[in-house]
């Protein structure tokens, strides 16, 4: 299966912040490691760097599951809204 890095710190950091996936780009963890140990890291797994398809992709599906309908998150938003409107009088 095809390995997948995504990149997140800034060049020149001290360390690399990056996500690692197995297969599934939008199924990922998310690592932290030093510049020479992330190198090695990629070289042993063999690893890609997404596509700006696949990294568009996982935005995509982590707005999804953080916004979006019938998730935990958007049923808050819901509530909080109709109390603020209950509050309000309205």
């Amino acid at each position: 299966m095809t390995k997948y890095v995504r990149v997140r710190s800034q060049p020149g950091d001290r360390f690399v912040e990056f996500d690692f996936a197995i297969g599934d780009p939008t199924l990922f963890v998310e690592l932290v490691m030093p510049v020479t140990a992330f190198e090695r890291f990629c070289r042993t797994q063999g690893a890609v760097a997404m596509t700006a398809a696949q990294t568009a992709e996982v935005d995509a599906q982590m707005e999804k599951w953080r916004y979006g309908e019938g998730t935990l998150m958007a049923q808050n938003q819901n509530r909080s809204a109709n109390n603020n409107n209950s509050e309000l009088g309205n």
